[in-house]
């Protein structure tokens, strides 16, 4: 498998993350994460999605940090610093969650707080149904654990047409697109940086298609699997989406309504926000997870 690296030049002076990088080997692959905080701390792991990376969270690993935790951020594979296998066809669905199983126990994270977001909320929920053990809490924002049993909405599916087959394939300017905020240029440019040409975009030019959309998909059985896991779940799980995101917007209804663990809770909703919460409202999101972190 031909895999490409992102040159670390592409990273220097990126605005508001000046976090130290840091690399473990899986499978063959160098994947990136952020790890700061208390080294003894509570461990919080923040998942990105779709086409993001690690910069997603570095108006909420400050605070998250400052509170105590260890807050961990990894790229997952064919983002940010972490390696690209070069074809679309490299990437699986059950790739991703392996992948990021692996970090997990590379890295030997227990007691774990997660929060995941779109394509981070469809790996990191995998993870987390199987390997029960390691997770303390569940954060989901704009995220979701689809089996191909439901109708997708159809912005997700102009979605899809569009990262399948356009030739444009703007990283920065579709990360824009998901906020309310505007972004200045040297943002959207931190979000161009691990894609220095079209060539290192086969990872998030394949996600979209990977997304279980009819009951056979290859990935229908196991998040079946999961479901059944996340309604019997009784550890602490909390909802956070923002109100204007037209792909996940009233997603959070049926974690509400299943997941025992989210019952009697106080869930959150994000205002004023788009699909990428994290950066039209970081700071704000980072205090509801210490609140949910720390009393539950």
């Amino acid at each position: 498998m031909k895999t490409l690296r992102t040159p670390e030049s592409r990273f220097e002076n990126l605005p508001d993350y000046e976090f130290k990088p840091n690399y473990v080997d899986i499978d063959g692959l160098r994947m990136h994460y952020v790890d700061e905080g208390a080294e003894d701390g509570s461990v919080v792991l923040l998942l990105h999605g779709e086409p993001s990376w690690s910069y997603l969270y570095r108006h909420m690993i400050p605070p998250l940090a400052k509170a105590g935790f260890r807050v961990v951020a990894p790229d997952l594979i064919g983002f940010g610093r972490s390696d690209k296998p070069a074809k679309k066809s490299d990437y699986s669905y059950a790739d991703h969650v392996a992948w990021m199983k692996a970090f997990i126990e590379a890295l030997d994270l227990t007691q774990i707080t997660l929060f995941c977001h779109d394509w981070g909320s469809l790996i990191g929920l995998r993870v987390a149904a199987e390997n029960e053990q390691r997770f303390a809490r569940i954060a989901v924002g704009n995220g979701a654990l689809p089996t191909g049993d439901q109708e997708m909405p159809r912005a997700f599916l102009i979605w899809r047409a569009f990262a399948l087959y356009s030739p444009w394939f703007p990283i920065g300017k579709i990360i824009q697109k998901g906020t309310i905020t505007e972004l200045g240029e040297d943002v959207v440019a931190a979000y161009d940086a691990p894609f220095p040409s079209s060539s290192y975009k086969a990872g998030a030019r394949a996600f979209p298609k990977l997304v279980p959309t009819r009951p056979d998909d290859p990935a229908s059985d196991a998040n079946r699997a999961a479901w059944k896991v996340f309604r019997r779940w009784q550890k602490p799980f909390l909802t956070t989406f923002s109100n204007r995101d037209p792909i996940t917007r009233g997603g959070e209804a049926p974690w509400q309504e299943s997941v025992p663990g989210a019952q009697e809770r106080g869930h959150v909703k994000i205002r004023n926000a788009g699909h990428f919460l994290q950066e039209d409202r970081g700071p704000e999101l980072a205090e509801a997870l210490i609140d949910f972190a720390q009393t539950t």
